[in-house]
């Protein structure tokens, strides 16, 4: 997964409640074929044993096929409260359907690890299909950088050396 990131405005005027401002926030996350198909061979227990074989993408109608020796699935990425999702469109074993309650649920997992609940009120704008992967774009405005006071003690915050 490759992240690029355009950030203009930061203003390091610190306050009880903050450490400053940022006045816009522009990312980029291009996720390959290849990296799509590693992602879910490594976190999603269920599907990953499947996808052994080719990812394919498929700009035309926005989805993208994950194919095992003897299953596949579909896949279609959207928006989804703000953050990128990987919605099941279909999922077959040995020429069968399967029901996709459980691979949905390990999606959701993913992908709401890697794309949802980002600080400063960044959010998906829009998500595509590329001939070689998904492309999606982020953004936030006029975001205000916490201070280590209002940041969860759940360890070091990325503003700590601000």
């Amino acid at each position: 997964m490759k992240v690029s990131l355009d950030i203009h405005d930061i203003n390091l005027n610190s306050t009880n409640n903050s450490k400053g401002t940022i006045g816009s926030l522009n990312g980029t996350i291009t996720w390959s074929a290849d990296g799509i198909k590693q992602s879910i061979q490594d976190a999603v227990p269920v599907l990953g044993k499947f996808v052994a074989g080719e990812v394919t993408t498929n700009p035309g109608d926005g989805t993208v096929s994950l194919k095992g020796m003897l299953d596949s699935a579909t896949v279609k990425p959207q928006i989804v409260n703000n953050g990128l999702s990987l919605q099941v469109v279909s999922l077959s074993a040995l020429g069968s359907k399967m029901s996709t309650d459980t691979v949905q649920k390990n999606l959701d997992d993913l992908t709401s690890k890697a794309t949802q609940n980002y600080p400063l009120g960044i959010h998906a704008d829009s998500v595509k299909v590329t001939d070689s992967g998904v492309e999606a774009t982020f953004s936030t405005s006029n975001a205000t950088i916490p201070s280590s006071s209002s940041q969860p003690q759940s360890g070091q915050d990325c503003f700590s050396g601000v």
